[in-house]
């Protein structure tokens, strides 16, 4: 059991694999990935499995209700030909914390996302992708934010600067939002937990006072639980605005 909170979050080798200078070593962390792709195949043919039922049952109307949310954000919220390039990434986007951080909440797994290279690995990629089909999409006049109208062309060179700035830190804030919340969020449980541990450990505390310190832990346990379920929600929400701009110039 971690002593401390940042223990939770370490990278321990379960398989050691060196390849000449190079260190790909089976850990925790891969332990836990498996089973996040494992839960989302499962979840789908266990619906799509003979075609599912007419009148859909509780899990059929919960696997749809995830599925649906995706095109009918994209059409929601992004216009244009070629939206429907985007509802691959934008529902791996969704579906991998909102199936993994749960599992985070559990006693003794490991919180994947709560590592910034992991989620720097998904945000980067997601960003080249949407510059990509921008691009694609309107050519050259894609890039047209960068030096804003009627700039003189000797002072372009710091405007262009300055907007570059910002539209490439969203490759950078995706990732960072969600690591710092899962780690932060985490990090307070553990230490809640430790905190009333302590007190329940105490002698001579009468037994009311026993309450406090376990309404605080279910609280900051439901809190976190929240918190890991709603970042799919803002990661796809973020996916799609930038996806939108990258296509409707304005």
């Amino acid at each position: 059991m971690a002593h401390s909170p940042p223990e939770q979050f370490a990278i321990i080798p379960l398989i050691p694999i060196r390849m000449g200078d190079s260190y790909l070593s089976f850990t925790n962390s891969s332990l836990f990935m498996p089973p996040t792709i494992s839960l989302v195949l499962l979840s789908v043919s266990l619906v799509t499995l003979n075609g599912g039922h007419l009148v859909p049952n509780a899990r059929q109307s919960l696997v749809e209700m995830i599925h649906d949310f995706v095109p009918n954000s994209v059409n929601e919220r992004i216009s244009g030909v070629s939206k429907e390039k985007f509802f691959p990434p934008i529902f791996v986007t969704f579906t991998f914390p909102l199936f993994r951080n749960p599992q985070g909440m559990i006693l003794y797994s490991f919180t994947v996302t709560s590592h910034f290279i992991i989620t720097l690995g998904l945000s980067p990629s997601l960003s080249l992708g949407i510059t990509i089909v921008g691009s694609r999409t309107n050519g050259l006049p894609s890039f047209s934010f960068f030096p804003p109208p009627g700039v003189p062309l000797p002072l372009a060179p710091f405007p262009v600067l300055s907007e570059l700035i910002p539209h490439g830190s969203r490759a950078l804030s995706l990732g960072i939002r969600l690591f710092a919340n899962m780690m932060a969020g985490h990090s307070s449980v553990k230490i809640s937990s430790g905190s009333a541990r302590t007190m329940l450990s105490m002698r001579g505390l009468l037994f009311p006072a026993h309450l406090a310190p376990l309404s605080v832990v279910f609280a900051s346990t439901g809190s976190e639980s929240g918190v890991a379920i709603s970042q799919a929600y803002v990661s796809t929400t973020l996916i799609r605005i930038h996806s939108n701009d990258a296509i409707n110039l304005h």
